[in-house]
C-alpha cells in the first residue's frame, strides 16, 4: 500500500523531532467527505513553543491549495495567534525518492 501524503509529512515531523503532533483532518461518514480543521488544515505540530498548521497535499495541488487558504476567514485569526501556517506538496523526483515542497503562508 502506498503512503499517503500525510504520512510522509507525519514521519518528517518526527525526524525534525517536534513535540506534539496531531492529525487534526477527519472523514465525515455521513457527508461522505474529509473536513479539515479550521476548513484548511490536516496535521497541528507544536516545536519549541511554536505552533504549526499544516495542510498537506501533492505537488500539483499546491496552488489550489495556497489559494484555498489564502481566501480562508480563518487565516488572520491564525496569523494574529503567531501561527506557522505551511502548505506542504509531495513528488517523486528525477531519483524517484519523495520531495516536499513547502510553502509558508505565515
Amino acid at each position: 500500500m502506498a503512503i499517503s501524503p500525510t504520512q510522509r509529512t507525519l514521519a518528517r515531523l518526527k525526524k525534525q523531532n517536534f513535540d506534539l503532533i496531531e492529525i487534526v483532518e477527519h472523514f465525515n461518514f455521513f457527508s461522505k467527505k474529509r473536513h479539515d480543521c479550521f476548513t484548511i488544515l490536516d496535521i497541528i505540530a507544536i516545536k519549541d513553543g511554536d505552533t504549526y498548521g499544516i495542510q498537506v497535499t501533492s505537488y500539483s495541488n499546491i496552488s489550489a491549495r495556497v489559494k484555498k487558504i489564502t481566501n480562508s476567514i480563518a487565516l488572520p485569526f491564525l496569523r494574529k495567534a503567531g501561527w506557522t501556517i505551511l502548505v506542504e506538496g509531495w513528488r517523486k523526483g528525477k531519483d524517484n525518492k519523495w520531495i516536499s515542497i513547502i510553502k509558508d503562508l505565515s
